[in-house]
């Protein structure tokens, strides 16, 4: 995929069927390029102790799910047939981590996942040339594919009829909107090119939501100085 930024941002889209299960819906892409990967440092570090600390404050003995951010997108994961209990948002999954630490993945995993926690926000990262056409956040016929790892040994996957999933040409990126992200478009230590992902429900207003995008740019200039970026917000009425 050799196709400039601003012009892949142009072709992301949210289908209706999902602004009509969540009007309120907004997504926020932050295309990156020039990033510098590699495995996690001291700068990724001191993201990641910030973020803690954030969420220590924020649930002081509250569990995640009682944050409005949270359990608004525990009501969206039920509206489509997903059980909130078994499949938790990616937010929601790293503030339960929170207190004994987060992972250490590599500096622009932790840096994306510093942000999505400090703000409680569901965030995801991909690697842009390895799309096949263009981003879309689509319910699910269920004939999708989804490449994954099962035992160790690469498998693919379908998604449930209904179910919310980002896709691109060659199948699903993202299952049950932002829980768990395919093997083919995860970011790798070598990737340079990224899109981010930011999902935001009511209450999270759109302020809220494009500072969330300044604090992912501030992140990414921190562990990639020189990096490029684009952003384009989807919502209803403005796709």
């Amino acid at each position: 995929m050799t196709q400039d930024l601003a012009t892949w941002l142009d072709h992301a889209h949210v289908d209706d069927s999902v602004f009509e299960l969540r009007p309120d819906y907004r997504a926020l892409l932050v295309a990156a390029e020039d990033l510098r990967p590699g495995p996690s440092d001291d700068t990724s570090e001191k993201l990641l102790a910030h973020a803690e600390e954030e969420a220590r404050l924020r649930l002081a003995g509250t569990a995640p799910e009682e944050l409005a951010h949270v359990a608004a997108w525990r009501a969206a994961f039920r509206a489509f047939g997903a059980k909130p209990q078994r499949t938790r948002t990616s937010v929601e999954a790293l503030l339960r981590r929170a207190a004994d630490g987060l992972p250490r993945v590599d500096r622009l995993t932790d840096a994306y996942n510093a942000v999505s926690v400090a703000h409680t926000a569901p965030l995801g990262g991909e690697d842009i040339d390895r799309y096949t056409g263009p981003l879309r956040l689509v319910r699910a016929t269920g004939e999708e594919a989804f490449e994954t790892m099962s035992a160790g040994e690469p498998a693919v996957e379908h998604p449930a009829p209904g179910e919310v999933v980002w896709r691109d040409d060659a199948g699903v990126t993202c299952r049950r909107w932002n829980w768990r992200q395919c093997v083919r478009t995860r970011l790798t230590e070598s990737t340079t090119r990224a899109v981010f992902v930011i999902d935001a429900l009511d209450p999270l207003t759109d302020d809220d939501v494009l500072a969330v995008g300044t604090a992912l740019v501030d992140a990414l200039r921190a562990t990639s100085p020189g990096v490029r970026t684009r952003t384009r917000l989807l919502a209803r009425g403005r796709d």
